[in-house]
């Protein structure tokens, strides 16, 4: 799990599940040129389908069910993570549906632009918004990241 930062390049999340999984290489497949400019995250196996088959650098985290959705989650929190393109199966059951459901969760409480589907993601990534917006944490949620002077983290 390679979990170096470029600093500069705002983190984008791509997620599949299983079903989806040829959808989100479709996808990630005709947007290639842009996705390259950011940092990318996902989890387990579409990670390796992705940067096996388009050659992209990814950060490759667990599989889902394994904890890699709760460690997106986490980047979302960090604002590492600020877009989520999540291709999930509404029609199968998932062991690991809490995770899915926190992350879900999170991306709304941060004010993540979040895709659970291709037209969606469609949107998102060519909207002339797209960069500026991954690029400038939102301003009303700062306050959730303002710290006392022993630099720890205080919710507001």
């Amino acid at each position: 799990m390679d979990l170096a930062i470029d600093r500069d390049a705002p983190g984008i999340a791509l997620v599949a599940h299983d079903a989806c999984k040829q959808a989100m290489l479709e996808w990630a497949r005709f947007n290639r040129e842009t996705l390259s400019s950011y940092t990318l995250y996902t989890t387990g196996t579409t990670g390796s389908m992705l940067g096996r088959t388009l050659d992209l650098h990814v950060h490759r985290l667990l599989s889902g069910p394994h904890g890699g959705d709760a460690q997106i989650g986490a980047l979302v929190a960090e604002r590492r993570v600020r877009c989520v393109i999540f291709f999930w199966d509404p029609l199968t059951p998932q062991p690991h549906d809490v995770d899915v459901k926190a992350l879900l969760r999170l991306t709304v409480l941060h004010n993540v632009p979040t895709a659970c589907n291709r037209v969606i993601a469609d949107f998102l990534i060519s909207s002339p918004l797209f960069p500026e917006s991954l690029r400038s944490a939102p301003e009303k949620q700062q306050e959730i990241f303002d710290t006392h002077e022993q630099n720890e983290l205080v919710t507001v």
